[in-house]
């Protein structure tokens, strides 16, 4: 972002975590409502944590990474121009004997004073952050962060803290004292019998059966990656908003433990760095949802560092509106790629009158509606950067735009459908299409199908098509379009129609016929322009 698009009120931040096992930065310009853009990042993996089970101090070798790396980020923080800064160190410097002595080093080298949290500060924190990006307004939620060192639990009631409690389990430590002579059987039930142990003493877990679980931090991120993967969704921008079931959650676990450390390298998903402490991290994360019978844990991109922009920017984010922020997000992508409103907003309702017509029949989930409508609003923004092959530029512009209130797996859906609203249909041997996993690939087919009829019936971009009558006959789908007042021929959105209802056709198994005023029928397989 440059300096001409930033609102006067924001005020640019650089907030720093000194985490056990990573350093990050984020340098962002926070608005008065709250609202994070990211001007840089920068992220180190010194592990101080490594070692401190056995020595209680931190090592010469990390404290020299994490001291170079700090002095990579205060540069970054002043020549980007962060009014404001705050650094603060986590469980490890915390916790080693010689913490105080290395945070002085770190002033005196880099001017840096580093503000040490506790286990309740890093739990509030990243409530802080949670509240920002998802919707606890109503109901229980519990805010789970784990660390290299520790792991913090927030739990909350329509939008307010009632407890906050950090616990010894965080992915290094728990590496260390449980895995140090390798993943056995054995180990693995002792480090969940503790955690489940610990757990009890501290929480009534009846009390918050049924609550929303929310994760943050980089044994989630992980996980959300190696789940997406699986689902054959590499190119997501963000893992933020996945889900992650409790079965599959264990199913990863139960993969990595009989992983050795060199096969766990090339898991897909999973960052390298982390092959080594992610099982033992994930272990205390099946407990925790075993403890409080979850179904699943939604994953947070977002963590302590943006709690702390939002402290220093002295904003209290209200529960954020996942309905609100989505329809926002992709209104603004379409907008800053310059869409044609008016034909944008037409197909986006013809496809969803062939949706409630005939959506159900072909197997789509209520949810599927807004996939289609979003991908509708936006299947031509790829115009924006050459007519030819737009489809294609739609698809990559969408996959890399920051669209909130979505799982990364529907704004892949959401590209995918834009991609394939004209064009070559479908196909396994697309490297955008083949990777997804088969439930993936029919949700784009059935989607991609009703989007590219919409889309014919306003070939002219003139709205001639004012509506579309939907009757499904045991022989055939017939459309019949309702022309405008205004327009004075349908003849080109006939044609457009009937030549691009042959995807539909062929998922539904049923001829699609497009019935012109006059009474007659025409299909994909025919020639020429239909007459009105």
């Amino acid at each position: 972002m440059t300096t001409s698009d930033r609102n006067s009120r924001d005020v640019r931040i650089a907030a720093i975590d000194i985490g056990s096992n990573s350093i990050r930065q984020i340098v962002a310009d926070v608005s008065p409502a709250g609202v994070i853009r990211v001007v840089d990042e920068m992220k180190a993996a010194p592990r101080l944590a490594a070692g401190i089970h056995e020595t209680g101090r931190l090592s010469s070798h990390s404290m020299a990474a994490a001291l170079a790396a700090l002095n990579r980020m205060s540069a970054l923080g002043k020549q980007l121009g962060a009014k404001r800064r705050r650094v603060v160190a986590t469980s490890a410097v915390r916790e080693a004997s010689n913490g105080g002595e290395w945070l002085a080093l770190v002033r005196k080298e880099t001017g840096m004073r580093v503000s040490i949290l506790d286990g309740v500060d890093e739990a509030r924190l990243s409530f802080l952050s949670a509240l920002a990006h998802f919707d606890l307004a109503s109901g229980r939620a519990i805010v789970i962060d784990i660390g290299g060192g520790s792991l913090e639990l927030a739990l909350s009631a329509d939008g307010l803290v009632e407890r906050l409690i950090s616990l010894p389990f965080g992915a290094i430590r728990a590496t260390e004292k449980y895995f140090s002579k390798g993943i056995t059987p054995a180990a693995m039930q002792k480090l969940r019998r503790v955690v489940r142990k610990r757990l009890a003493e501290e929480i009534s877990p009846q009390d918050w059966t049924g609550a929303q679980l929310i994760g943050s931090g980089g044994t989630f991120t992980n996980l959300a990656g190696m789940v997406l993967a699986r689902h054959g969704v590499q190119t997501a921008r963000t893992v933020h908003g996945t889900r992650v079931t409790r079965v599959d959650l264990e199913h990863i676990v139960d993969a990595l433990s009989a992983l050795s450390p060199a096969e766990r390298l090339a898991v897909p998903g999973l960052n390298p760095g982390r092959a080594d402490i992610i099982t033992a991290g994930l272990a205390v994360v099946a407990e925790v949802l075993a403890t409080f019978e979850a179904k699943e844990v939604v994953v947070s991109g977002y963590g302590i560092r943006e709690g702390i922009l939002l402290e220093l920017a002295r904003v209290t984010p209200k529960p954020a509106d996942p309905g609100e922020a989505r329809e926002r997000s992709v209104r603004e992508l379409a907008e800053r790629s310059h869409f044609e409103e008016g034909h944008a907003r037409h197909v986006q309702k013809l496809a969803l009158r062939l949706f409630d017509s005939i959506g159900t029949r072909l197997g789509a989930g209520p949810d599927e509606r807004q996939i289609l409508a979003d991908a509708a609003l936006l299947h031509d923004i790829g115009y924006h950067i050459n007519y030819d092959k737009h489809h294609k530029h739609s698809y990559h512009l969408i996959t890399h735009a920051e669209l909130l209130g979505m799982t990364p797996v529907e704004q892949v859906a959401i590209a995918n459908i834009a991609r394939y609203h004209r064009g070559a249909e479908p196909k396994r041997s697309h490297g955008n299409f083949g990777p997804l996993s088969a439930a993936s690939r029919d949700r784009v087919t059935r989607l991609a199908a009703l989007l590219r009829v919409a889309d014919g019936f306003d070939r002219g971009h003139a709205g001639a098509v004012e509506d579309i009558r939907v009757r499904w006959l045991d022989r055939a789908i017939r459309l019949i379009p309702v022309p405008s007042p205004k327009a004075s021929s349908i003849r080109l959105e006939l044609w457009g129609a009937s030549k691009k209802s042959r995807l539909l056709s062929e998922y539904a198994g049923v001829p699609v016929e497009i019935v012109a005023p006059g009474g007659a029928t025409f299909t994909h397989e025919d020639d020429g322009t239909p007459a009105d």
